[in-house]
């Protein structure tokens, strides 16, 4: 065994650095983690891992590292998608200015889920459910119409306070807010049908899927033979 491990630590992986497109390509980014104080953000395009760094936290700084070390590479992107982490979508445009950035649609539901819960008991938990089931076949006009309508309707409800003048339904007034921010974000593939924009951040968990359950059978490795292993199944995927 302690052979085997010297031949790991002595082998040099072919990873090569992925060399930028001829052409603008549909950047996606997202991050994963092994555990508290351990993961990797990784930006994808056409369909492959073109970088990807080690990270103890989604924090925007390294989202911007990521990004400038991109440029650096000469990538040019023609449009973002992302998870909607907060100033995420800020730190984005003010690297890449007038840059269409799409909210990715899934994580979009799993916050909502979150404040609603997966099955709403209150008449407006149940209407915000019907719209976010709805939401992949609206344009941007018709949601926003619903999502106001939906305000207006239970608009008595969501003022409702307790005993200590606190909202009785915080989460649900979240929900809402959540939605009325990220508005602008959810559709804009669909005012840039030309530019084939990712809907979602999938293509990162379908990656982060096949490799996270090869590098789970070797849990116990040390942390640069993880990461050398890391790295070798990144760059083939």
């Amino acid at each position: 065994m302690e052979t085997l491990r010297r031949r790991f630590d002595r082998h040099v992986p072919d990873t090569p650095v992925p060399e930028a497109a001829a052409e603008p390509v549909a950047l996606t980014f997202d991050a994963t983690f092994f555990g508290r104080g351990y993961g990797l953000l990784i930006y994808r395009a056409e369909g492959r891992n073109i970088h990807w760094q080690e990270i103890v936290s989604e924090r925007l700084q390294d989202i911007e590292a990521g990004l400038l070390h991109l440029q650096k590479q000469r990538w040019r992107f023609s449009s973002v998608t992302l998870d909607g982490r907060r100033g995420a979508i800020r730190l984005v445009e003010r690297l890449l200015p007038n840059m269409p950035v799409q909210m990715c649609l899934f994580h979009q539901k799993a916050i909502i889920r979150r404040y609603t819960t997966g099955n709403p008991k209150t008449p407006c938990g149940q209407a915000i459910k019907t719209l976010m089931a709805d939401l992949k076949g609206l344009d941007e006009a018709r949601f926003l119409q619903r999502l106001q309508a939906l305000r207006n309707e239970y608009s008595g409800f969501l003022k409702e306070r307790n005993d200590r003048r606190q909202f009785k339904h915080r989460r649900l007034r979240s929900a809402l807010r959540s939605l009325k921010t990220n508005a602008p974000y959810l559709f804009t593939c669909k005012r840039f049908p030309d530019l084939a924009i990712p809907t979602t951040t999938n293509s990162c968990d379908g990656s982060f899927a096949h490799w996270k359950n090869k590098v789970k059978i070797h849990r116990g490795l040390r942390h640069d033979r993880r990461s050398k292993m890391i790295a070798f199944l990144l760059s083939k995927t």
